[in-house]
């Protein structure tokens, strides 16, 4: 992957989800290309700040903002914060994401619908909040978090890979829509990196799952942050409804 250049001072990102693991290690990488950085956090404010500290440490402005973005009024909370600190939104990276996994038969509507506010609808309103501020300026990078499970399915995962199957649906249709405009839409499908959700699996799950991937180890947040570095950088503009595994091999 080509190395990226830093961003012109006044670029700003949204990073939804960006307290820890992927999203943090996004904010961070973002951060060292030059970005102004908005942290979007949902409960945990301590691990939120710690993103911003490492943010600023690489001498640019960041700052935290507690919202949900599975509502339209957390959205709109987010990006009205966004604005009035920043004054416009150059990249989104739509992180954020929860799981409720279990089999189809013992799936609770409740633990289906979680699952897709958060992970897809959060993403549509995250998407249309960015795209209005991104066709005024004539510029824009949104990049969504998809999954490996969304291409390939999971057993005792459907609402979740529904929702990221849906990201890539919503990835490329937005990508045909806001190409005149300069504005870029692409997706990332991580495999298994390790964060806190990976280390909470059975360790059976776990094992089974090490055992699936060609290059026999599970990734780091840092290379996930690397891709959407690559999609953020200006000499990207020509790649847009693209999605990029980055899985190890997994979805070969």
């Amino acid at each position: 992957m080509a190395r990226t250049e830093t961003a012109p001072a006044a670029r700003c990102a949204i990073v939804t989800g960006g307290s820890r693991g992927i999203g943090r290690a996004i904010c961070v990488r973002l951060a060292k290309m030059g970005y102004k950085v908005c942290v979007n956090y949902a409960g945990n404010a301590a691990a939120a700040e710690e993103t911003v500290a490492l943010c600023t440490q690489q001498g640019v402005e960041a700052f935290s903002v507690q919202a949900d973005v599975s509502t339209a009024e957390g959205c709109e909370t987010l990006f009205a914060l966004a604005d009035e600190r920043f004054g416009r939104v150059d990249v989104l990276v739509n992180n954020a994401g929860v799981t409720r996994d279990g089999l189809l038969l013992r799936m609770s509507e409740e633990d289906f619908d979680k699952v897709l506010d958060t992970n897809l609808k959060g993403a549509f309103f995250c998407c249309k909040a960015a795209a209005k501020r991104m066709m005024r300026q004539r510029y824009g990078r949104i990049i969504n978090l998809s999954s490996v499970v969304g291409l390939r399915g999971n057993a005792g995962q459907a609402n979740y890979a529904a929702s990221k199957a849906g990201l890539i649906g919503l990835t490329k249709s937005l990508a045909k829509e806001l190409a005149t405009r300069n504005i870029t839409v692409n997706a990332i499908a991580p495999g298994f990196i390790a964060t806190d959700m990976t280390d909470a699996m059975p360790e059976a799950a776990r094992t089974a799952t090490l055992a699936s991937i060609p290059a026999g180890r599970p990734g780091a947040p840092e290379e996930i942050a690397e891709a959407a570095a690559f999609f953020a950088a200006e000499t990207s503009g020509y790649i847009t409804g693209q999605v990029l595994c980055v899985d190890g091999g997994m979805a070969v």
